[in-house]
């Protein structure tokens, strides 16, 4: 399914193209100057690539396959298609409002407002690909309509993120890496790290533990646990029950007494640090079994998952929480004991965002669900993962963790054993014997 990875790295750099344009469209709000090199720039890219590239190959090859395939994707794939045609019209548009800003016929708050308006559409096509139709063409295409499809996308280069990328578009992609540098959660100065995958392995270390130990009274729970997470990736930590993957987590956060080893995060030692300092640098945790406030209401517990970000932001953190889980906004004046497992698991991933995370540790977020409550709260992480969040998976179900990971480490009573990419330990015969059942 190479294509499907070349369609989610193409979403990811397009999300922080988005991104930047917010940004400086914002900052032309606050008075900022017209920057018309830059958005010339962005609308020469979206229409060399987007439109008459990455688009296309998706209406000539990927949704024929999938309309044959399953009839019932036609009313999505109908409005996407819409949304391609139009797609060069509104570049159009755009294109007049920049020159009619640059001669003061229009003014600057209008066509940040289109700017806006612009983007916020680009991320809901995203989002109804890669929630919608990608998770649809893994389920529904056979091996060999992959074919032609993958031969399709695999023929292509991103003048901007890719290995060839033009040089007329450098200067447009220092910019973007300088406005949106990092994955920060929900808002602040970026809305994730959008590099491509393969960037990963260069991407900057966030995360570097060593040797960790942790104790319960006499009883050594970690043996000297080293790992690392970098800027962008989803990193899973398997393993069996008593294996030390909840120990860990908790001995990250700092609720647990670290008694050798050392923490480093964004190059800071936080080894000797409270767990609320840490929060405060952006790691938030996401607990087991899911300890959410039940006397308290589901906005309330959403409201003490950003104790630590100013009061001013909290409301807006709040509605994208809601936009992300709609079932918690319908009972937000509810206790949260009042939902059921799925959705208090919602709920506490909400409340970690609250905290506009640099690092989401999820600790067995699939832990006591149905099967098809697993597959939804997936489904959510890779969202999360699509938009560039740095995330550390603690699961018990490996394959699916393993499936979406980055990399991957399996621990066995406290000590690392395997490490490898998701797709290597997934193939990994000690690893399917011991933790796939197969």
């Amino acid at each position: 399914m190479d294509a499907l990875r070349i369609i989610s790295e193409d979403h990811n750099n397009l999300w922080r193209l988005a991104t930047t344009v917010d940004q400086l469209a914002s900052d032309m709000e606050a008075g900022a100057p017209l920057d018309l090199a830059f958005f010339s720039s962005v609308l020469d890219y979206i229409e060399q690539f987007v439109e008459r590239s990455h688009h296309p190959k998706e209406d000539d090859y990927l949704f024929p396959m999938l309309r044959l395939r399953n009839p019932y994707a036609a009313d999505t794939l109908d409005a996407l298609q819409a949304d391609h045609r139009a797609g060069l019209g509104r570049l159009t548009a755009l294109r007049q409002s920049l020159a009619m800003a640059a001669n003061g016929s229009l003014p600057l708050s209008s066509l940040a407002n289109q700017f806006h308006t612009y983007t916020a559409g680009m991320k809901k096509h995203i989002l109804t690909e890669e929630k919608q139709v990608m998770p649809l063409a893994r389920k529904a295409l056979f091996k060999e309509d992959w074919v032609d499809i993958n031969r399709a996308f695999l023929d292509s280069s991103d003048p901007v993120f890719g290995d060839q990328a033009q040089a007329e578009f450098r200067e447009l992609y220092h910019r973007i890496v300088s406005t949106a540098p990092e994955s920060v959660g929900l808002g602040a100065h970026s809305a994730g790290d959008l590099q491509p995958k393969a960037a990963i392995a260069q991407a900057a270390v966030l995360l570097r533990v060593q040797v960790m130990e942790s104790c319960y009274g006499r009883i050594k729970a970690l043996k000297g646990i080293s790992l690392e997470v970098r800027r962008g990736e989803t990193v899973a930590l398997v393993g069996a029950n008593g294996a030390g993957k909840t120990t860990f987590l908790r001995t990250l956060s700092g609720v647990q007494p670290m008694s050798a080893g050392s923490i480093h995060f964004d190059g800071e030692d936080i080894s000797k640090l409270r767990s609320d300092k840490r929060m405060r640098r952006g790691i938030c945790q996401s607990p087991e079994g899911r300890q959410v406030f039940g006397p308290l209401s589901i906005e309330d517990n959403l409201r003490l998952g950003a104790y630590t970000q100013p009061r001013h932001q909290v409301d807006g953190d709040m509605e994208k929480i809601f936009t992300m889980f709609p079932i918690l906004k319908e009972k937000r004046a509810l206790p949260a004991g009042t939902l059921s497992g799925g959705q208090q698991q919602m709920l506490a991933i909400g409340r970690a965002l609250m905290g506009r995370p640099r690092l989401l540790l999820l600790d067995e977020p699939s832990m006591g669900l149905a099967p098809l409550l697993v597959q939804e709260v997936f489904e959510v992480i890779k969202t999360l993962k699509s938009q560039g969040m740095t995330i550390l998976l603690v699961e018990q179900n490996a394959l699916a963790a393993l499936d979406i990971a980055d990399r991957g480490y399996v621990l066995e009573t406290g000590t690392v054993t395997l490490t490898g990419t998701g797709k290597e330990l997934i193939s990994n015969e000690q690893v399917r014997a011991a933790y796939l059942g197969m």
